[in-house]
């Protein structure tokens, strides 16, 4: 089931090419991770507004999403550091 994931060129090259781009930027995954809890903090400000409109439903769900994924990859990017540095 895995062996066609394990010989991927594409999949190979992808992973080495992210490798190499992260190693270069160390910081950028958990730049990128910050402004994704930003972004979250904005949507946070605008959606008592909304109360009561069908939008409050859409930017809960992008709430959640965007806080979320920036302290993952925050996280994953501040370990990520010293193993590709």
């Amino acid at each position: 089931m895995f062996r066609g994931i394990d010989r991927s060129k594409t999949l190979s090259r992808s992973l080495e090419g992210m490798s190499n781009t992260l190693a270069k930027r160390r910081g950028l995954l958990p730049l990128m991770g910050i402004l994704l809890v930003i972004v979250s903090f904005i949507i946070r400000l605008i959606m008592p507004f909304t109360v009561g409109l069908p939008a409050y439903a859409v930017l809960d769900l992008l709430w959640t999403i965007t806080h979320h994924l920036g302290i993952l990859m925050a996280l994953i990017g501040i370990l990520l550091i010293e193993p590709l540095g």
